[in-house]
C-alpha cells in the first residue's frame, strides 16, 4: 500500500505527532508500505510533488512543533476554478494522485482543508481526514488536535497580563485567535481568570462591558483583563453580513473590534486602558502532553482505517472514545460556541461578563 500524507492550513502544535502516530501505525501494522509526504498542502499535490518518508523519520517527530511537510492555504473556492491552461487545481490533484500511484492519502487539516479532501472523495480517491485546528471549530468531534496546547499557551498569556495590569492598576484587553468560533477565548478566558469574555457567537453590547470594567473596579481589584476573540462582532454591527463588518472596519482603520473597543472603555471609564494581540504564539511551539497523547491516538486510529480499507471519512474525538464520520456529512460544517450552553453559563454564573 503506498500513502500520502499532506498538511494544509494554518500550523499548529500536534501536526508531525499525528503524522508519527500514522506512520509508526502502517509501518508496524500494514506489509510492504510505503509513505510519502506531499509538501506544501494541497499546492504539492497540485504540482505533483513527494518525497519518501521512512519510519525513521516519523520516529523523531513526537515533540517537533510546525509541520515537518509546511504547509500552504490553498482556498477550497478555486479548486473547481479553470486556471490559464484550461484545468482545475482540483483536476490536477486527482491526476497527481493516480501518478504518484496512491492508494489513501491522509489530509491533515481545518475546515477548507475536510471540504477539498471531500471533493477528493466524491471524485473516487481515497482519503482519510484528520482535525486540525487551535480554533476546535470542527463538526463532528468534542475536540481537535493543537486546541489543547493552544489553550495552554494563551491561559499563560492571560495570567501573565494580569500580573502586569495589577501592577499599573490597568485594563487590558487580550486578543485570542478565532474568527468565527469563540472556543479558545472561552476556555482561555474561564482558564486564566478573565473579567470578561467576548465572543464571535455573542455579539456584544459596548454598555455592558464598560458597566462591567466599572464593576470591576468598584469591587476593589486593581486591574479588570478581559479576553476577546478576533471575530467578536459589536451588537450594531451583527445585522451585516462579513464583508460589509469588514468595510465599516476599514473606515476605522481597524482589522478586528479591540482596538475601537479599548478606546471606548479608556473614554469611559477613565482607566488606563491598554490592548495586546497575542498573534503566531498560539499556534507555534512544541505540543503539550496532552496533544502528544491525542495525537496519536487520532494518527493510530487513522493508520487502522486505511489498513480495514474504510475511506472517505475524517477521525474524531467522541466522548472518550476515537471515532470517524463521513467527510461528506462533516465537510462545509462549523462547530461553533452555543450562547446557551452549559460552559457559557457556568462563566457568567460565576459573574463574568460576556457582553450581553
Amino acid at each position: 500500500m503506498k500513502i500520502g500524507i499532506l498538511t494544509s492550513g494554518g500550523d499548529c502544535a500536534g501536526l508531525n505527532s499525528v503524522m508519527r502516530g500514522i506512520g509508526l501505525y502502517v509501518y508496524q501494522n500494514i506489509k510492504n508500505a510505503e509513505i510519502v509526504g506531499i509538501p506544501d498542502g494541497y499546492s504539492g499535490l497540485i504540482r505533483g510533488e513527494c518525497r519518501p518518508m521512512p519510519r525513521e523519520e516519523f520516529e523523531r517527530l513526537l515533540d517537533v512543533g510546525g509541520t515537518v511537510l509546511g504547509s500552504v492555504r490553498t482556498p477550497f473556492k478555486m479548486m473547481t476554478v479553470p486556471e490559464e491552461d484550461g484545468s482545475t487545481r482540483l483536476e490536477k490533484m486527482c491526476a497527481n494522485y493516480r501518478k504518484m500511484g496512491l492508494d489513501c492519502l491522509f489530509t491533515l487539516g481545518g475546515a477548507g482543508t475536510h471540504r477539498t479532501a471531500a471533493l477528493l472523495c466524491a471524485e473516487g480517491y481515497n482519503v482519510i481526514g484528520l482535525p486540525k485546528t487551535i480554533d476546535n471549530d470542527i463538526y463532528g468531534t468534542d475536540y481537535t488536535f493543537g486546541f489543547h496546547t493552544a489553550l495552554d499557551v494563551v491561559t499563560d498569556a492571560i495570567e501573565r497580563v494580569r500580573t502586569t495590569a495589577d501592577s499599573h492598576g490597568r485594563t487590558i484587553l487580550v486578543e485570542v485567535m478565532g474568527n468565527k468560533a469563540g472556543w479558545l477565548t472561552l476556555f482561555s478566558g474561564i482558564a486564566g481568570g478573565a473579567d470578561a469574555i467576548i465572543l464571535p457567537e455573542i455579539p456584544f453590547n459596548i454598555d455592558k462591558i464598560v458597566e462591567c470594567v466599572q464593576n470591576t473596579y468598584a469591587s476593589g481589584k486593581r486591574s479588570c483583563v478581559i479576553a476577546i476573540a478576533e471575530g467578536a462582532v459589536l451588537d450594531s454591527e451583527a445585522p451585516f453580513k462579513r464583508r460589509e463588518r469588514a468595510f465599516i472596519r476599514l473606515d476605522r482603520g481597524e482589522a478586528t473590534a479591540t482596538r475601537h473597543l479599548a478606546e471606548i472603555v479608556g473614554e469611559r471609564t477613565g482607566a488606563e486602558t491598554r490592548g495586546t494581540v497575542l498573534g503566531y504564539i498560539q499556534r507555534g511551539g512544541r505540543p503539550s502532553a496532552y496533544d502528544k497523547v491525542f495525537s496519536t491516538r487520532l494518527g493510530s486510529y487513522a493508520g487502522k482505517l486505511a489498513a480495514e480499507g474504510r475511506f472517505g471519512v475524517t477521525v474524531a474525538l467522541v466522548g472518550n472514545r476515537i471515532t470517524f464520520n463521513a467527510l461528506a456529512d462533516i465537510a462545509g460544517k462549523y462547530k461553533l460556541v452555543d450562547p446557551e450552553s452549559e460552559v457559557v453559563k457556568a462563566a457568567e454564573g460565576i459573574g463574568i461578563c460576556l457582553g450581553r
